[in-house]
Formats: C-alpha cells, sequence, structure tokens
C-alpha cells in the first residue's frame, strides 16, 4: 500500500503543477500575441504589390557612388519602402583612389551578391575579403568597410531595408 499512496501522491502533484505550468504557458503566448498586435497598430502593415523587373542594358544609371551605375529592380516602390534591392556595375578601371573611403550605412539589413567578376573590400572584425561569382556576404547595420578594388566585370545584387538609408563618409 505504500507504494500506492507514494504514487498517488507523485501524480496528484504532478496534475497540480500541470494547469500551472499550462496557464503559465498560455500567459506568455498572450503577451507574444499583445505585443505582436501593438507592432502592428504602431507602424500598420506596409502594402506590397507584385513587380517585375526584366533584364534592360539600358536602365542602369547613376547613384550612390561615382564608380558604379545602378539598375533599380523596383522593390522600394513595390513594398512602400521596405526594401530596396538592385543590381551594380562597378564602372571600371578601379581607381583605388576614388573607391577606397571608408564609409558606413544606416541599414536595417544589407545583403550583397557577386553576379559577375569579384570585388575586394575590408571589413571591420573580418579584415580583407575578396568575394567572387558566386559569393554572398551580409554587411551587419553600420559596419565601416572599404572598397579596395574590382574586376572591370563586377556586377553585383543588393538588398538593403529599408529602402531609403543613410551612408556616413569617414573620411
Amino acid at each position: 500500500m505504500p507504494k500506492a499512496r507514494g504514487m498517488r501522491g507523485t501524480a496528484r502533484h504532478s496534475a497540480v503543477r500541470r494547469p500551472a505550468q499550462k496557464s503559465a504557458r498560455r500567459a506568455s503566448k498572450a503577451s507574444a500575441r499583445t505585443r505582436a498586435t501593438v507592432r502592428k497598430t504602431k507602424q500598420g502593415p506596409r502594402r506590397q504589390r507584385f513587380v517585375a523587373s526584366h533584364l534592360n542594358p539600358d536602365a542602369f544609371e547613376g547613384g550612390l557612388r561615382s564608380y558604379a551605375k545602378y539598375r533599380d529592380l523596383g522593390i522600394a516602390a513595390a513594398t512602400n519602402g521596405l526594401a530596396r534591392a538592385h543590381v551594380i556595375q562597378m564602372i571600371p578601371p578601379c581607381d583605388p583612389a576614388v573607391v577606397s573611403k571608408r564609409h558606413y550605412h544606416e541599414v536595417d539589413f544589407q545583403m550583397i551578391y557577386v553576379l559577375k567578376g569579384w570585388i575586394k573590400g575590408e571589413y571591420d572584425g573580418a579584415g580583407v575579403v575578396t568575394m567572387r561569382k558566386g559569393s554572398c556576404w551580409l554587411q551587419p547595420p553600420k559596419i565601416k568597410h572599404t572598397v579596395l578594388d574590382y574586376s572591370d566585370d563586377c556586377e553585383l545584387l543588393e538588398i538593403i531595408l529599408p529602402a531609403d538609408f543613410r551612408t556616413v563618409e569617414l573620411e
């Protein structure tokens, strides 16, 4: 009989704890839902629309850097400023005196993918890195970096959040 009491005691304690654990989980989920609702209410969801961008060699134009041409992919307009995506063609030949200016971008997200050629840069915490066709990297917000060199055929895909951001020159 003592075994049965011991089992009942254990079962009773487990049964008592279970509802408390469940209610704590429910409260945690409820507070997470409340936080998400508050965030949505404050900012409101950004309306997005379908957009397609097809290759047109004449679509490249000047932009942020004098040594690059940009092809806007229409993402900024389609996302109401949530994100920007563009293809960047580096203008040959690379002139280190022009391109090697230390700077950072005030962004929430910045990803670059090498479509053609290669590009060499220096990044705080990573040192000098050469990216080649097929390479992809994430530049954390406000990482200080410098473009050092690039191939004559260098072409990049860059995705940035938010669409409008500030670049801070350090030199």
